[in-house]
């Protein structure tokens, strides 16, 4: 039989009772502050020139201690950094060429040029193999700027070129994408600044291989609009890349667009591919601005 205890005693082992669940209370407050478990639906990559001053090293580490899979627009030589840390490159950068004395492959002079196809292709096809051997998905690529190109023969032009380079990616399995960029702040003249003609020239093309790249940054800039555009035209393309509108820096409430809503639109469209992180950050940690951007991109 128990002994009855006093209610000196019953109050002291109530008041240790209380502090016992008051500070398993305070402990899980602080856990729940500090650890936030990753839905994990968008698989999540980040752009690498936009945290330049950060060794390549370092931002793998910081990358994959955020649960991102990839680290991209880099180039083969950097493919073995990614490779000590577990990463991808979801988005292979373009290779370069020189053209007599022009160098093509960049962003300002590129396949809407027919003279610049005979020096794009095996520098092209360089990569693709390069990028096949190492796994990885999608090797980007630019029209070009206008320079007093017609739309509609800048067009013609990629097609010609792209064709070219397209058996080896079948092959390979690897998808060329055309960024789709703005003419109206940061590239000047770009010609495949409007959704319109990037589709146009992925029906053109014809390939299961080559699809556009779709920079929300960019197009919010050009045309807005940017969940209706995606939901019409998601089968024309093969990656995302977020920025905050104006300015391309954290893509937070100091900006236009509402990023988790642009995030379900995606995953709706059943898009199981990346989106990568392209803004610039603006405040002195720039490695919590991109974890930042990483949770709201996490629904």
């Amino acid at each position: 039989m128990k002994r009855p205890i006093s209610r000196r005693v019953a109050i002291v082992q109530l008041g240790a009772g209380a502090a016992l669940l008051a500070g398993a209370a305070t402990r899980g407050q602080a856990e729940d502050k500090s650890i936030k478990p990753r839905k994990g639906r968008v698989n999540q990559s980040v752009c690498q020139w936009c945290y330049s001053k950060i060794p390549l090293g370092d931002l793998c580490a910081a990358a994959a201690g955020m649960g991102l899979k990839s680290v991209e627009l880099l180039q083969p030589t950097d493919f073995a950094t990614l490779r000590k840390h577990g990463l991808i490159c979801a988005m292979v950068g373009n290779p370069t060429a020189k053209a007599g004395d022009v160098t093509v492959g960049g962003i300002p002079k590129s396949w809407n040029r027919l003279e610049y196809h005979d020096a794009l292709v095996p520098a092209y096809e360089a990569h693709l193999r390069a990028t096949a051997e190492a796994g990885f998905p999608n090797l980007i690529c630019f029209s070009g700027n206008r320079d007093g190109l017609s739309d509609a023969q800048g067009l013609e032009n990629c097609v010609t070129g792209l064709r070219r380079i397209l058996p080896l990616a079948e092959k390979l399995g690897v998808t060329v994408c055309m960024e789709l960029l703005n003419s109206k702040v940061n590239h000047k003249d770009y010609m495949c600044d409007h959704t319109a003609w990037g589709v146009e020239l992925v029906n053109r093309v014809g390939s299961e291989r080559f699809k556009l790249l779709y920079d929300i940054y960019h197009m919010q800039i050009m045309e807005g609009d940017v969940i209706a555009t995606i939901r019409t035209n998601y089968r024309h393309i093969a990656h995302y890349h977020t920025g905050g509108v104006p300015g391309r820096a954290e893509i937070d409430e100091t900006q236009e667009l509402y990023y988790p809503a642009i995030m379900r639109a995606i995953l709706d469209t059943g898009y199981t591919g990346y989106v990568a992180q392209e803004f610039v950050p603006k405040r002195p940690d720039a490695l919590a601005s991109l974890r930042q951007g990483v949770q709201i991109c996490d629904v």
